[in-house]
């Protein structure tokens, strides 16, 4: 399974990952969920160099060009609240993809001690498709295994890249060993060290969704 963890290298991710996990800067909903679009945008153009594609004539104002546009059907899929502006992200550039989107919440009984329930799931047929599954907060992993249970009920990808913004090592480690090995690709925006008795990435950036749409009752 590939990783691509873009820490790693120097891009514009780096400048919107500082500004998403800046206390001050996060005071600015519209730029915290910009911020997470702008990243889902450069991810999904990263993305776009894994795909296949095909050559078709395009007719222009004084001849034929030839021109090469992806053949891969794409689904992009999402996990409600905080991954509607990541999502968004990816929508922005893969503008002809189909759209799925799953509901997966935390259900506490203790207060360090929850399941992850889904509760609505919405989404085209899979079968033979790239599925690109897209949560900004990697956490445990638990959310992200459990979404692509419920996608696998619409079918079987040919392969799946799951993205996310900011993952903890557990989680990385929890993907690779729950997603198929050689059809699973993970880009994640950074790998923070642990999670803490809240299940909360640390360093991390706090709960995305609040920080996107407001807190929550």
């Amino acid at each position: 399974m590939k990783v691509i963890n873009f820490a790693q290298q120097h891009s514009l991710i780096s400048q919107y990952m500082s500004e998403l996990r800046n206390v001050d800067t996060q005071k600015d909903m519209l730029r915290f969920r910009r911020n997470l679009e702008r990243i889902g945008e450069i991810m999904a153009y990263e993305i776009s160099k894994t795909l296949d594609y095909k050559t078709v004539d395009t007719t222009t104002p004084l001849a034929i060009a030839q021109s090469d546009i992806i053949s891969t059907p794409l689904v992009l899929a999402t996990i409600f609240r905080a991954g509607v502006p990541f999502h968004q992200g990816f929508l922005n550039y893969f503008d002809h993809a189909e759209n799925a989107f799953v509901s997966a919440y935390r259900k506490y009984k203790e207060k360090e001690n929850f399941d992850v329930c889904i509760e609505y799931l919405a989404s085209p047929r899979i079968d033979g498709k790239t599925l690109i599954l897209a949560d900004p907060m990697l956490a445990t992993g638990a959310s992200m295994e459990l979404s692509y249970r419920a996608l696998l009920t619409k079918g079987t990808p040919a392969h799946i890249h799951v993205a996310s913004v900011i993952a903890s090592q557990q989680a990385v480690d929890y993907v690779a060993d729950h997603f198929p090995a050689d059809s699973t690709t993970i880009w994640i925006g950074a790998v923070d060290p642990e999670i803490n008795s809240h299940s909360y990435i640390v360093p991390g950036l706090g709960d995305a969704g609040d920080l996107a749409y407001g807190i929550k009752e």
